[in-house]
């Protein structure tokens, strides 16, 4: 059987721009293990043009890093109802 753990992604903006919050917690460390899924609901109208993105490098693509999509899907547009980002 296969188990699916999702949060919850809002952006807020602090004084310091745009900040992901996942489940409540600013820019919050998400332990991933292998062989799980993982769903980031977007659905929250904060989401809108903040798309979530995976990347292997700290700070990620704004900071030069490479996106990584091995095993994520994404369905809708972030701030739109059901919208998501999943990784297996």
């Amino acid at each position: 059987m296969s188990v699916t753990r999702t949060f919850t992604v809002t952006v807020v903006s602090t004084g310091s721009g745009n900040k992901y919050f996942i489940d409540g917690v600013q820019q919050a460390t998400v332990n991933l293990a292998e062989g799980a899924t993982y769903r980031f609901d977007q659905s929250d109208s904060s989401n809108s043009n903040h798309p979530l993105r995976f990347s292997t490098t700290s700070g990620g693509t704004h900071s030069g890093g490479d996106e990584y999509t091995t095993g994520v899907t994404t369905n809708g547009t972030p701030g739109s109802d059901g919208a998501y980002t999943q990784i297996t």
